[in-house]
């Protein structure tokens, strides 16, 4: 499986999928100029990850903040995630927000209501 590796700007979020081990890493601030450019190359990452994933898949979010249109995006990586899980495949999330971010922290508790895959949350 392929590996994506994308480097952290002041607008987007540094990407880390390794398919090989079935470990999925998203950090820092999502608000791209262009967010169907930036989210494309992810999207179809994970496209081709769901079509012969891992027996699992380790998920861990850590969003600083996202601007509405990244939120969409970040909601259809997690409808991705969950046809997986319907395949019968075990997906963990790891939802982390700054102690002080209550905000973030709310954003995954909304993501985790929309769909059929449980959040762990922690601080930091």
């Amino acid at each position: 499986m392929s590996y994506l590796k994308i480097d952290r700007t002041e607008d987007t979020p540094e990407v880390i999928f390794d398919g090989d081990n079935g470990e999925l890493f998203m950090a820092g601030i999502s608000f791209p100029e262009n967010v169907e450019r930036f989210y494309t190359p992810i999207m179809m990452w994970l496209e081709e990850y769901s079509q012969n994933p891992l027996d699992k898949t380790n998920v861990l979010f850590k969003f600083e903040y996202f601007n509405t249109s990244s939120s969409k995006k970040i909601y259809d990586i997690l409808m991705l995630l969950d046809i997986i899980r319907k395949k019968g495949k075990e997906i963990n999330i790891k939802w982390l927000y700054s102690d002080d971010d209550e905000d973030i922290r709310s954003a995954g508790i909304r993501y985790s209501n929309m769909i059929d895959i449980p959040f762990e949350y922690e601080s930091y």
